[in-house]
């Protein structure tokens, strides 16, 4: 059953990639929501609601789902009035993730824990300064806080997932999924701002679709590899 609904997700989501690429809204506008909702699925076949953490991680694919829609409904309305719905679930998704990565909270080294947190600010805080330019040169001088905001929880929930590479309690399969998918998931959001508040990225909108999707289901295979009994 889990297999079977995990292939439907992939399907979908090579659907929803072909209609980003091929500009077929209508069919994207089914194919983009229904991945995230056969994924949702695939946590709960694969006993999600049984475990804390899944349970917390299932909540944060509910809220990418709003998102999704949030976002797609502004982008097929030409309308920014629904970015910051979107940007609002997904912050709630992140928060989601960010605690799901958390419990139980594992013992890690303060010296990896202080240096992956300070690359990770640094970088962040150059493509945070670089985006926000854009938005000013725009004229959404109403988005910048919320950006920046998003900015850091994102952040935040990529190092909660690198830090699993450290804790013990971790297998090393379920950490290097979540800390790829938390990295793809970065660089799909990356990707986003740069191409809509920057400057366009050829195909930026199917890179950043692969790469957000990908970035899901690698996240969503290593919780339920380290919460089902596979990762221990």
């Amino acid at each position: 059953m889990t297999i079977a609904l995990a292939a439907l997700t992939f399907l979908t989501a090579l659907l929803d990639w072909a209609a980003v690429y091929r500009g077929w809204k209508r069919v994207e506008l089914a194919a983009k929501p229904a991945t995230m909702v056969f994924l949702l699925a695939v946590v709960g076949a694969a006993g999600g609601w049984q475990s804390l953490p899944l349970a917390f991680f299932g909540v944060g694919i509910f809220f990418s789902l709003l998102g999704d829609v949030f976002l797609l409904i502004s982008f097929v309305r030409f309308s920014e009035r629904w970015f910051l719905p979107g940007l609002a679930a997904f912050l709630l998704a992140h928060l989601a993730y960010i605690t799901s990565l958390n419990l139980p909270l594992g013992e890690v080294s303060p010296f990896w824990m202080f240096t992956l947190a300070l690359v990770l600010a640094l970088t962040a805080r150059r493509a945070l300064q670089r985006i926000v330019a854009g938005l000013r040169e725009k004229g959404l001088r109403r988005l910048v806080r919320p950006v920046v905001l998003y900015g850091f929880v994102i952040t935040v929930m990529l190092l909660s997932a690198l830090l699993t590479l450290y804790r013990p309690d971790w297998s090393v399969g379920a950490a290097g999924l979540v800390s790829l998918g938390a990295i793809l998931f970065y660089v799909s959001d990356l990707l986003l701002a740069w191409n809509k508040f920057v400057r366009p990225i050829k195909n930026g909108r199917l890179f950043n679709m692969i790469a957000y999707h990908l970035g899901q289901f690698a996240l969503a295979a290593g919780m339920i590899l380290q919460f089902t009994g596979g990762g221990q």
